[in-house]
């Protein structure tokens, strides 16, 4: 059996998916372990997963919620990727160290990752928890690749001792991509990228629920920003709940921040929703269309309206728009009427509901957390082949 270092960020929408593809090699008998966020980790791989702990930025600033655009891609890779490379790396290596992995998986936000493992000559695949980076957002703008390509090859200098020379979140040895065509659409790809679709694995939860709540006779959408949006989203969050005054449908809200008051009575506001097992008992989704919700609702052949923020949203909007699996609102400009009009569409145009199926059927036939689980399987088999006794 083989070892695999799975190497992530401290964020929910990206150890999820490298969750369900760790626990398939785990049942299939293979030595996991995990480089990250040790308490993140252990609440969203379980209490017993082998961590390697790995350090954070010290007074990382909070991103401000206006930022946009150039604005917040400077942001991203200047003040939260490449310090947080920084401060995982010695964590990384002395996971690598101790560990012995015969593969590593490194998100695409964990640029240690792939770097470290580069240097030191092991086979590595990358983990795009989001397509995003897989259309290359910066093709019409090359001063600013120019930039990230820089900002990269000081990074290298400084944790992998300049060894190497592929990008860090394009692994020549492989890309695990959790789409499929029918949502990301005819978009040319890298070298290498594997569409396994999403990988939805078992997930420890203590949250609690009332499920008695939900009417089977009445529809109900989620409506969640996610777990990094709470200051953005406390007028968003607001709007949406006065939008179902109006409706015959019922809402659950996920409300991390505790922004929201008073609701309406049709509506349920959690600080946490369980929210795998409630995609299976609710009719559409209303999000920020972060890739992970928009994968998993589309799984369960669930409508959408998207209203994106930043970051890789508004192609993932864009991307569920171009499905026929969704609306689009503009989150800045998104009031109850505009909320309310939406919801309506989907909920009673059936379009909508069949093409959410036809991706649906794309992602359960692309294997999941399974086929990742054998990309990665081959590729250690053909890293043992290659080791000396």
């Amino acid at each position: 059996m083989a070892r695999f270092l799975f190497v992530v960020p401290p964020l929910v929408g990206h150890v999820n998916p490298a969750a369900g593809v760790a626990a398939e090699l785990a049942a299939r008998g293979h030595e996991v372990a995990w480089a990250g966020h040790e308490e993140l980790l252990w609440q969203l791989a379980g209490p017993d997963a082998l961590v390697f702990s790995c350090g954070l930025p010290p007074g990382a600033p909070a991103r401000p919620p206006e930022l946009k655009g150039p604005a917040a891609l400077r942001f991203l890779w200047q003040d939260f990727l490449v310090p947080l490379a920084d401060a995982m790396a010695p964590g990384v290596g002395a996971a690598i160290d101790a560990f012995g992995p015969h593969v590593v998986v490194a998100d695409q936000q964990a640029l240690a990752g792939g770097l470290l493992a580069e240097a030191r000559g092991l086979p590595w695949v990358t983990s795009a928890s989001t397509s995003a980076e897989l259309v290359d957002p910066l093709a019409g703008m090359p001063k600013v690749a120019e930039w990230v390509g820089s900002l990269v090859a000081d990074l290298r200098t400084r944790i992998a001792g300049g060894r190497g020379s592929a990008d860090p979140r394009f692994s020549p040895h492989g890309v695990l991509a959790f789409t499929t065509r029918e949502l990301l659409g005819a978009a040319t790809l890298p070298p290498r990228v594997r569409l396994v679709g999403p990988a939805l694995g078992s997930r420890p939860s203590t949250t609690d629920f009332p499920w008695e709540w939900l009417d089977p006779l009445r529809p109900t959408v989620l409506v969640s920003l996610g777990t990094a949006n709470t200051e953005a989203g406390a007028g968003f969050l607001a709007a949406a709940a006065a939008a179902f005054a109006g409706l015959p449908a019922r809402a659950v809200i996920a409300d991390p921040g505790g922004v929201l008051g008073d609701v309406p009575p049709n509506v349920l506001v959690r600080p946490q929703v369980p929210q795998l097992p409630l995609l299976t008992r609710v009719d559409a989704v209303l999000c920020h269309a972060g890739h992970n919700t928009v994968c998993e609702t589309l799984w369960h052949g669930l409508p959408l309206v998207v209203a994106p923020i930043r970051d890789d949203q508004p192609i993932v909007a864009a991307q569920v728009v171009a499905a026929g699996a969704g609306v689009r609102l503009r989150f800045g400009r998104a009031d109850a009427g505009r909320v309310a009009a939406a919801v309506e569409e989907v909920l009673t145009e059936p379009s909508y509901r069949r093409a959410a199926e036809t991706v649906a059927a794309s992602f359960h036939a692309a294997g999941g957390s399974a086929a990742a689980a054998g990309h990665l399987e081959q590729l250690a088999l053909e890293s043992l082949a290659h080791v000396k006794f």
